[in-house]
């Protein structure tokens, strides 16, 4: 081979590593997403930082599930196989928009706060603490999070953006920083279902969905929790006002936290969550649970923070006939609501109506 051939040759390579590097740019960046909600995808979908390996954020949040449990499972089993939280995963779309917990001394309620039970305010700090929970990924500690992060491909991305560092502390909020951009991207948060489409005019609900609409905002009393109020930082409906509640659910005997072995269950079966109370120490919110938004309710069963209602059909015909057909007793009776269920008077028909525009909420439609 001459010279001249080589030299045509390693242009050609050249030439082809540039088109590669243009046209073969990943699917999110040519989409819009910036370098560092790239990286927070990464880290999310990164199955080395579990010990041991296998398990990632995706797994219990993943986009198909409308960010929810990959598995559609009561709980979500951990790294170590057995091991099952003790809460249905929530979906973390939308959760950018829970605001810190708070008193609201006119309702006199308490108001967001990330987890069921409002324990972290931040996106960041709820990021923090599936790495190091021995029911989620796992790990013994940050640094030993963060020692598998210096070993990941996308290393030389993250120290890019942030700057080199020898601090551990500094790397390991680095990690949680870009999880939360991710969090807050419109991947995450996209806003295209048919509600939102109908709000703009390029949508038109059917005769059900339309009255199911109604029925959810009167008869079936759901607006005065899962509210249709805009969020103002959003510009759209959560239909969610980030209070607590207890609905009066029963305890799930199938949920498979109850045959998880000491130290991580020393209740067995007798384990009873009292929510938001617990965290707060305060028996007056005991067994209270945070409102979650109803936006792609239809992709993340089962419902309830313990999983109890396998299908929409299911929690809607509870909240219409809680007080007067025959359901085991709450998990924990003395705060349930009485007052905007239990007893609705739905016709079946109508609840299939509510059902119909729930369909409406689920992120993806595109508009003809």
């Amino acid at each position: 081979m001459n010279s001249c051939t080589k030299r045509e040759m390693i242009v050609g390579l050249i030439c082809i590593g540039l088109y590669c590097m243009i046209s073969c740019t990943p699917k999110e960046k040519r989409a819009g997403m910036n370098d560092k909600e790239l990286l927070g995808k990464q880290i999310f979908f990164d199955e080395t930082l579990s010990e041991p390996m296998g398990e990632s954020c995706a797994i219990c949040h993943t986009p198909e599930k409308g960010f929810a449990d990959k598995y559609s499972r009561i709980t979500s089993e951990g790294a170590v196989k057995g091991r099952f939280s003790n809460r249905n995963s929530m979906t973390c779309s939308y959760a950018a928009y829970v605001p810190a917990l708070y008193y609201d001394e006119e309702e006199e309620t308490f108001v967001g706060g990330l987890f069921w039970d409002g324990r972290v305010n931040s996106l960041e700090e709820q990021a923090a603490q599936p790495f190091v929970n021995p029911l989620e990924m796992g790990n013994e500690s940050n640094e030993r999070v963060v020692e598998k992060i210096r070993k990941a491909a996308y290393y030389p991305e993250l120290i890019k953006i942030y700057g080199e560092t020898t601090s551990t502390d500094s790397i390991f909020s680095y990690v949680l920083d870009a999880l939360a951009t991710y969090e807050r991207s419109v991947e995450v948060n996209p806003f295209t279902s048919k509600y939102d489409a109908w709000e703009d005019g390029k949508y038109k609900f059917t005769k059900q969905e339309k009255e199911g609409l109604k029925l959810f905002k009167e008869k079936g009393l759901c607006a005065e929790c899962h509210i249709l109020e805009k969020d103002e930082r959003a510009g759209r409906v959560l239909f969610t006002d980030h209070t607590y509640d207890n609905l009066g659910i029963p305890s799930n005997p199938e949920n498979p936290y109850f045959n998880v072995q000491p130290p991580y269950n020393t209740c067995g079966r007798d384990t009873m969550d009292m929510g938001l109370g617990a965290f707060l120490q305060d028996s007056a919110e005991y067994g209270k649970f945070r409102v979650p938004t109803l936006r792609n309710i239809v992709l993340t069963a089962p419902y309830g923070h313990n999983g109890y209602f396998k299908t929409l059909e299911e929690i809607v015909h509870f909240y219409n006939v809680r007080d007067v057909e025959d359901y085991p007793a709450p998990e924990y009776a003395e705060t349930v609501n009485k007052d905007e269920l239990g007893n609705l008077k739905l016709s079946e028909q109508e609840e299939a109506a509510i059902v119909a525009f729930l369909h409406t909420l689920t992120d993806g439609y595109l508009p003809d």
